[in-house]
This record gives structure tokens, C-alpha cells and sequence, in this order.
């Protein structure tokens, strides 16, 4: 082995990007190598995969976001989680200046090669400038799925940089860095030309790549993820946040990303997409059934390693391991689901849980949409593993006396009732979660739906708003009564409203959460931007609020040593894939252990809290989109900070996202 650590890291490609190739060994590093590199197909497919890596290897959970940095801080500033303080909804912190401003960007230039975003950026710039020029022994089809799989990629890159600061520097070829060269000092691009050049990268791809690969190249981004795309592009770039105006029903932006996502479902739909769901059971079949195979709900997805023999070389998903709870032989504790979560997903009719439509909190279990016992888990609720498929757990604890130390049922020591437990494999192995190879997807046919309707409300077509709402509820078993309990809707802003509501339900720890809030400034409106969306379609602000959390607590005293819960009291076994007789019968059983035994407790300390003292989120305005960092602007002096951001001498930004 003559390059002992790039072999490593191709190989850790293989298993991320779905390539089954052997590969070289004799390849020069990568920050060294001249544009020979694409003259065989071998190298070339070394490139490319590498890239993959630098794109995609720290994408290791559903929650985590942002291409080639991929981190669970987006999710974090939303009502999905609880407990960790970002900066960005903490009340303490006021986050102004260049310094403070999120660095996502990238970094002056070291001695070497940094995985940054315009060091993605140039890596696929090289391959389109070179490899029809210099890879004439390379198959045409080969040339063109390796410049489809780059034009895409960019465009990844692109549209996160987008989301994160707006309009930056459009570069489409390669640049060597130099302080003298004028020519390579790009100024910030417009945000609408931003997700044009996005747009366009993503037509090229389409057209370059297929619709679906073969069984040795699954995993590679597709036509039919780039057509998909476009859609989640165009709504951005429809959204309030990016468009000022949004309110405007005939709004050429509403037009193009409806026009998008119509496309994209008629062409999946010809190449057998969408076909994956028909029941509950198959929503969440598909999030763990997907092992490096065909999924028909699967429009970008990242593949995973199951290999436990090749921890060294293999990338593996670490979600199993971070939601199951301790009595499961989990990392942690799970993660605990607020309040605001269980109490948000519909009623078993699709109507909204509310005391006048039948709901109770304190039975939160009882009578929900089929997603909600696919998305967690509660006491009593089966939750198999590899061994021990028939696995119950309960989450409760007790206490010895009053100001006495409390013990938990097998030590899972939760603030909620339930955990999530979505995206889980019921055959994984309990001693081996930390090399769980379930894929993950970024894209599914889902989102590709709810795109669609919200175009439509977009537009103020709330006909087809609900009827594609009512698609998505279809296939998950709700009865189509009342348009699936979604009702009859009066205004654009209502239908606005139900589009948002079903993208919590459908798409909840999916990542997905945070990039609504953003592009519909959800936080709560301000006049100073220009934003009144909360109040328009009715959603409560964010800030000002805190997550809640609490105990299921016995009514008696115990030794912590000694669950106060009869055995027999806890024979329940909560199947929703089993009938529907014997699952409301365990569904009755744990209503009756809670209301014998248990009661609802608040936590002992709020959940949201910076150290020691509780807070209430807020997030302020400039953050939607982030301004530059100092070093940014200090190496690059024609670049303009972002309003509501400082530059590094202290001036107020004057970049204009909305543009």
C-alpha cells in the first residue's frame, strides 16, 4: 500500500456513496494531483467519490444539517429537542458582530486544503472545465453521469450557502488564489441569482444523470433527486424570508416552484417512484428497510456501513444508538420528546388535538394519527431489537419521600412520558447500535408532495392544497373523511398554515424543521424586516416560549430500589402494526396503569435553561441569515456584510438578502 491514507479515505467513500469498485492505491493525494487524474475511469471514479466524502461523510443522523458540515445545531433551535441552548435562541446573547457571525462560509487559505465550501465548490468546477477536454478515453456516458453527479453536488453547495448568508460570490470555474489578481474578486451575488445559478446546475444534472442507477451505484444523486430538487429550491426562493413578495397569490415565484414540483412528480411517477407507502406499517418500514437497496421513497439518500468488521474504514449511522434509551443498551437516555411535540400530531381522524375535538394531554397515547406511534415511543408501546423482538419499555420514575432521590424504570432517565423513536430498525442489533448501517435520506417522496400543495396555497389554490395534503394522509391509513380530517379550508393563509402543520407531522426529526422556521421567520414577526407572517397565518410566535418537559411519577413513595409498580400491572404490549382490537385493548391497559399509579409531574428543573437559570427562546431577527465573519471580510475587503450584521470595523451591514 503506497498511500496508505488516501486508500483510507477512498474506501471510506465507497461505503458513503453506494461505490462497489476496487480501488487504486497508487493515487496522488488529493490536494497535490494535476488534471491527469481523469484520464481513466478509475481515477476519475476516485475523484468523485472523494468528493462524496468531503459532501456527505459527517452525515451520520437525520437531525443533522448543512452539506460537508452536517450538525445537530438547526434542530436544536426548534421545539423537536430540549435542553440544549444554541446561541441563536439563547436571551442572554446578542449576536452581532462579524466575529459572531456563522462560519459555514470557510477559511483563509492554510498551507494546505481545507474541506470548506468553495473548496467543493472548485473540486467540481475542475472536473466540468476538464474532463471533456482531458478524458477522451472516457466513455461518453461516463463523462456525462461524472459531470451530472458535479453540477449537482454544486448546486448542493450553493443552495446551503443561500440558506445560511443569502447572496455569495458565484464561481464557475477555477481560480488560483492570489492577492494581486483582480479578476477573482467576486462580489456577492444577488440571492435570486443564487438559486438561479442553483436552478440551472440542477436542469444540467438532470439531464445528465439517470433516473435511477444500477445496484452497484445506488446511493449516487440522481435525475430524479436533482428534478425533486428544483422544488425544495423554488420554495425556498418563494418564501417570505427570500421573497418580499410572498403575499402576492400570482407571484411568479409560487408559479415556478409549483411548476417544479408538478414536474418532478410526473417524471418520478413514470421511473416507479412513489409507490413505497400504502399503510403506516410501510412509513416506517421505509426509513430502516433501505439498506443499500431501491427505495421508491428515496430521492437523495446517504448510504451507510453495517460492516462491523471495518470500524476503521466505515462511516455508520448513529441515530439508533443516540434515541434508544439506557434499558435498551442505548448511549444515553434517548432523546425526550417535549410537550410540544406530543401534543402537536393529529387525532386518529386528522382532526388537531384539541379539548374540543377530544384530546386529552394526560392520555397523549390515545386515539393519534397512525404517525405518531411510528414516530415514539411510550410506555408500554413494543420496540424490538435484534434480540428481543417483542421488547416493552416504560418510562416513569418514583421517588423515596417528598425531597427524596428518585429512580427511574430501567434507568431511563427521561424529562417526557416518550422518546422518539422514528427512523429505528426494530432488527437492530442491541449490542452493536453504534454500527447501525440504516441509510438516511435527505430527500423523500413525501417532501416531494407537501412542496407541492404549499406551492399551491402559495398561489392560493386551496382546492389542490388540501388535495395533496390529503395525499400524504391517504397513504398512511387516515380515513378520508372531511378531506382527511384537514377540513375545509377558507382563506390561502389557512392553507399556508395546514401546509406547515403537515411538514411537522410528515417530516418531524427529519432535519427539515428548522429550514421552515427560517424561510417562513417564524420566530415571531417584526415589523423592522417586514415580517408579519406569524400573525397572517395564525401560528404562534416561538419566542417567548420554553420547551416543556415531565414525569410520569408513581403516586407513592418507594425506595428507590424497589419500582412500586407491580410486574403484572405492566403486562402491556402496545403493537400498532398488530389488530386493531388487540391494540386498543393495551391502549386501554396503560390508561388505566397511568391513572392508577401515575401522575403527571413537573420537572424538577426547567428543561431550557443557560447553567442554571431558565430561559425563554428568543431568536433574533438577523439570524435568519447569517452575516460574514471577520476573516471573510478582512481577506476579502470588496465583500459586503449582511444587514442587521456588523463588518469588522463595527459598520452596519448593507447586503440585502431579499434581493
Amino acid at each position: 500500500m503506497k498511500n496508505k491514507l488516501i486508500y483510507f479515505l477512498i474506501l471510506v467513500v465507497a461505503v458513503s456513496a453506494g461505490c462497489k469498485k476496487d480501488f487504486l492505491e497508487d493515487i496522488k493525494p488529493f490536494d497535490r494531483f494535476d488534471e491527469s487524474i481523469f484520464a481513466n475511469e478509475a481515477q476519475t471514479g476516485f475523484y468523485i467519490d472523494r468528493l462524496y466524502n468531503w459532501y456527505f461523510a459527517g452525515y451520520n443522523s437525520p437531525t443533522k444539517t448543512v452539506v460537508g458540515l452536517y450538525n445537530d445545531d438547526r434542530r436544536n433551535i426548534t421545539e423537536e429537542v430540549a435542553g440544549t441552548i444554541h446561541n441563536y435562541i439563547n436571551p442572554n446573547k446578542t449576536l452581532k458582530l462579524a466575529s459572531e457571525a456563522d462560519a459555514y462560509y470557510g477559511t483563509a487559505l492554510p498551507g494546505g486544503i481545507n474541506n470548506n465550501s468553495y473548496t467543493r465548490i472548485r473540486a467540481c468546477n475542475l472536473l466540468i472545465e476538464k474532463i471533456d477536454e482531458l478524458g477522451q478515453p472516457l466513455s461518453e456516458t461516463f463523462r456525462n453521469t461524472a459531470k451530472g453527479q458535479m453540477y449537482f453536488l454544486r448546486a448542493l453547495q450553493y443552495f446551503d450557502l443561500a440558506r445560511v448568508y443569502g447572496g455569495v460570490p458565484i464561481v464557475l470555474h477555477t481560480q488560483e488564489a492570489s492577492a494581486t489578481d483582480e479578476s477573482i474578486r467576486i462580489p456577492r451575488s444577488k440571492t435570486s441569482e443564487v438559486f438561479a445559478q442553483v436552478i440551472k446546475d440542477l436542469d444540467s444534472a438532470a439531464l445528465l444523470l439517470p433516473m435511477k442507477w444500477d445496484a452497484t451505484n445506488y446511493g449516487r444523486l440522481t435525475a430524479a433527486g436533482a428534478l425533486a430538487m428544483k422544488s425544495r429550491v423554488l420554495l425556498t426562493a418563494a418564501s417570505p424570508l427570500f421573497n418580499a413578495d410572498w403575499d402576492n397569490a400570482g407571484s411568479d415565484k409560487w408559479q415556478k416552484a409549483l411548476d417544479a414540483g408538478l414536474a418532478a412528480e410526473t417524471a418520478l411517477t413514470a421511473a416507479g417512484y412513489g409507490t413505497s407507502i400504502n399503510s403506516a406499517k410501510d412509513w416506517a418500514d421505509v426509513t430502516y428497510k433501505n439498506d443499500n437497496a431501491f427505495n421508491g421513497e428515496a430521492l437523495i439518500v446517504n448510504l451507510l456501513s453495517n460492516n462491523a468488521a471495518s470500524t476503521a474504514t466505515s462511516i455508520y449511522n448513529g441515530w439508533e444508538n443516540s434515541i434508544r434509551p439506557k434499558d435498551h443498551n442505548g448511549s444515553g437516555n434517548g432523546i425526550s420528546v417535549p410537550k410540544q411535540m406530543l401534543d402537536l400530531f393529529p387525532l386518529a381522524n386528522g382532526l388537531r388535538p384539541t379539548a374540543a375535538n377530544g384530546y386529552v394531554d394526560t392520555f397523549f397515547f390515545e386515539n393519534r394519527d397512525p404517525r405518531f406511534y411510528r414516530t415514539f415511543a411510550f410506555s408500554g408501546i413494543r420496540w424490538g431489537n435484534a434480540r428481543n423482538s417483542t421488547k416493552v419499555t416504560f418510562f416513569y420514575r418514583w421517588r423515596a419521600s417528598a425531597t427524596g432521590a428518585s429512580a427511574y424504570y430501567g434507568n431511563n432517565q427521561t424529562n417526557s412520558p416518550a422518546v422518539v423513536r422514528k427512523m429505528s430498525n426494530p432488527a437492530a442489533d442491541s449490542t452493536a447500535f453504534n454500527f447501525s448501517g440504516t441509510d438516511i435520506f435527505d430527500y423523500r417522496y413525501g417532501e416531494l408532495l407537501l412542496n407541492i400543495a404549499e406551492a399551491y396555497a402559495g398561489k392560493g389554490d386551496i382546492n389542490n392544497a388540501v388535495a395533496y395534503l390529503g395525499k400524504i394522509r391517504k397513504r398512511i391509513g387516515i380515513p378520508n373523511a372531511n378531506n382527511y380530517g384537514i377540513g375545509t379550508l377558507a382563506t390561502k393563509y389557512e392553507a399556508l398554515e395546514a401546509c406547515l402543520y403537515e411538514r411537522r407531522v410528515e417530516l418531524a426529526y427529519e432535519g427539515k424543521r428548522f429550514w421552515d422556521m427560517q424561510r417562513w421567520m417564524l420566530y415571531s414577526d417584526d415589523a423592522g424586516i417586514g415580517d408579519d407572517t406569524n400573525a397572517k397565518l395564525g401560528i404562534p410566535v416561538f419566542n417567548g416560549t420554553t420547551r416543556q418537559g415531565y414525569y410520569w411519577q408513581a403516586k407513592v413513595f418507594s425506595p428507590v430500589n424497589t419500582d412500586p409498580i407491580p410486574a403484572a400491572e405492566r403486562n402491556i404490549s402496545i403493537d400498532p402494526d398488530g389488530t386493531a382490537a388487540n391494540f386498543a385493548t393495551e391502549i386501554g391497559k396503560l390508561k388505566t396503569l397511568y391513572q392508577t399509579r401515575l401522575v403527571m409531574t413537573p420537572l424538577d428543573q426547567a428543561w431550557d435553561r443557560d447553567g442554571t437559570t431558565p430561559i425563554n427562546i428568543l431568536f433574533r431577527s438577523n439570524y435568519y441569515v447569517s452575516g460574514l465573519t471577520s476573516a471573510i471580510l478582512s481577506n476579502n475587503p470588496w465583500l459586503t456584510q449582511t444587514k442587521g450584521w456588523q463588518d469588522y470595523n463595527g459598520a452596519e451591514g448593507t447586503f440585502d438578502y431579499r434581493q
